[in-house]
């Protein structure tokens, strides 16, 4: 049963645009993965470099 849209108990965004249904998957190099996680909001800051490259591909 889902949380109704005004209960306290239900996740929050933490951005302020809406995130796709679909995840963007790869493999790292070796080490890559454990030292990403160390940096502090690395999530969001990976979705604003994904917007820089596409911009600089010409969308």
């Amino acid at each position: 049963m889902p949380f109704r849209k005004d209960n306290q108990h239900r996740a929050k965004s933490i951005g302020d645009k809406p995130l796709g249904t679909k995840p963007v998957s790869f493999k790292p190099r070796q080490g890559q993965l454990e030292k990403l996680k160390a940096i502090p909001n690395w999530q969001e800051r990976l979705r604003d470099y994904i917007d820089m490259m596409i911009k600089e591909h010409g969308e």
